[in-house]
């Protein structure tokens, strides 16, 4: 099957939902105008990332009129959006949606909350609690918000879930910037990103579409830098770092095919194997 595929690149207003919401459906109008099928927008785009002690005033729910507004707007294009999901105890998660044919399709729960650094995430919000791929009209997909990415049990999973299209919606602060002999500035997070999405990609012969958001968020800034990689793990498409870019790419998903032929491993790989030495590893470690 062939598709558009697009990354909106953005940068989210902290905490201001109205005006992302005017940011998002300014994207989905471009998106359509170029014949895009898919739009995948950064991790909590709907509400920007620091959010801390204002999570519950961002908070959305499937009640709430924007969440019926997002839907609406996946009638005529499948969209990707994060947000600040709030349960129905009031539970409130890192949360990204699948929304597809006016509806909500799927939504993933950021299970791995970084607590470190200049991350606070614990401290405001729920991990999630499971990991599943789900069909979608281009096929079976799985989503990975972020750091959930940086733990490749996940994309394992998801894998052997049946995923084809690994989305994974970011908002990665630059860290490690470094000037080169040429002027001009590197970044180790980039480099890092880049070996963990052309990991995923080839390893499990799957397309990677990494959506990364730019802008400024209390004195930290976001540095973009969206892929579309193939199941080979190369580059088919990326955005630029630092600026907001709609990234559009043609996807042919012939190529998951053509790549599980020319390297089955996928096909060889023993579940079996893997659950009974995970379970002799846990096992070995409660009796620590």
């Amino acid at each position: 099957m062939k598709f558009k595929v697009g990354l909106a690149q953005i940068g989210p207003t902290l905490g201001n939902l109205e005006a992302n919401e005017k940011i998002i459906r300014g994207e989905v109008k471009k998106a359509l105008k170029r014949g895009v099928d898919l739009l995948v927008f950064p991790e909590l785009s709907v509400t920007g990332y620091f959010l801390k002690d204002i999570v519950p005033e961002a908070a959305i729910r499937k009640s709430t009129p924007l969440f019926k507004e997002i839907a609406a707007m996946s009638e005529e294009i499948s969209i990707v959006v994060g947000y600040i999901e709030e349960s129905s105890r009031h539970g409130f998660y890192n949360t990204a949606g699948y929304f597809e044919g006016g509806k909500l399709l799927h939504q993933h729960r950021k299970l791995y909350l970084p607590t470190y650094g200049l991350f606070d995430e614990g401290r405001y919000v729920g991990a999630g609690k499971r990991v599943r791929a789900f069909d979608t009209r281009f096929g079976r997909a799985a989503m990975l918000i972020c750091e959930d990415a940086w733990h490749p049990g996940l994309a394992y999973v998801a894998s052997q879930d049946g995923a084809d299209l690994l989305i994974i919606p970011s908002s990665s602060p630059a860290r490690g910037v470094k000037k080169q002999n040429d002027g001009k500035s590197s970044l180790a997070i980039e480099r890092q990103w880049n070996s963990l999405t052309r990991a995923h990609a080839a390893a499990f012969s799957q397309f990677v579409f990494f959506c990364n958001r730019v802008g400024y968020e209390d004195g930290i800034s976001f540095w973009g830098g969206s892929e579309v990689i193939l199941p080979t793990g190369e580059t088919l498409a990326s955005a630029p770092r630092w600026k907001a870019k709609l990234l559009i790419a043609d996807v042919d998903t012939a190529d998951v095919r053509r790549s599980r032929i020319a390297t089955p491993t996928l096909r060889d790989e023993d579940l079996h194997l893997t659950l009974r030495e995970l379970r002799r590893i846990q096992a070995d470690r409660s009796e620590d």
